[in-house]
């Protein structure tokens, strides 16, 4: 494949070593602060942008205006944000997720599964861990789990606890810690009386996201416009 990629810093840059060392090519690394080149440059068969939502704007412009799919994997989004997203989407291609791990995505069925069979009897707490350099909380994958957690909006959402909080009503602890260099861990626990249920996966590199998104850009090449996600690619 040929791979635009959004952003220059960890993130983009791993997604070029791996691309590369795949045997795909990178016709180029582009920032907002630094578009030079980008109307001169070979149209890509693919964008993948993991960088930060400042670069969501111009991303959009060009695959739309050169009908190239888009691999988005930005977390932090504002609702414009998503509504950009959805918009280019009428148009081209989008494969969008806030985790782009093979393992999130069967986490996440796993996690949608035991809720059904939880929810009423026992409590729900979600505790995520990442490197100290991130910037959002909670996590992207967070989010996803807590929308799968509280589909239907029964639950209220508490960050952290604190002082004299008073005995636990119908709700969802969401708790993050930040430190080191972990890539990240996402463990949901579901607490009953005289038992528990702790559901945790852990990233030990930040490579099996870059391994997601070229697995979704290699599916998404030849997808009519539309949305698409970590659904798609595991069936």
């Amino acid at each position: 494949m040929k791979i635009l990629i959004g952003g220059k810093g960890k993130m983009g840059t791993l997604i070029k070593e791996t691309a590369l060392a795949n045997n795909h090519v990178v016709t180029g690394m582009m920032d907002a602060f630094d578009l030079s080149g980008l109307d001169t440059m070979e149209v890509p068969d693919v964008v993948i942008d993991f960088s930060h939502r400042s670069n969501l704007g111009w991303i959009a412009d060009y695959v739309t205006k050169n009908n190239v799919p888009l691999v988005y994997g930005t977390t932090g989004l504002t609702d414009g944000d998503k509504e950009v997203l959805n918009k280019t989407a009428e148009s081209v291609p989008v494969f969008y997720s806030s985790n782009f791990s093979y393992g999130v995505a069967v986490l996440n069925d796993l996690v949608s599964r035991a809720v059904e069979l939880l929810k009423d009897s026992y409590d729900m707490e979600l505790i995520e861990t990442h490197h100290n350099e991130k910037k959002d909380a909670p996590s992207g994958t967070a989010k996803t789990l807590l929308e799968i957690m509280n589909r239907d909006g029964e639950f209220d959402i508490v960050y952290g606890r604190s002082g004299d909080v008073g005995a636990r009503g119908r709700e969802i602890g969401v708790h993050s810690v930040r430190g080191g260099t972990e890539a990240g861990e996402h463990t949901v626990r579901f607490l009953g009386s005289s038992e528990s249920i702790t559901i945790t996966h852990y990233a030990a590199n930040r490579a099996i996201f870059v391994n997601g998104a070229l697995r979704a850009a290699e599916y998404l090449i030849g997808q009519p416009a539309g949305m698409y996600n970590m659904k798609n690619l595991i069936g």
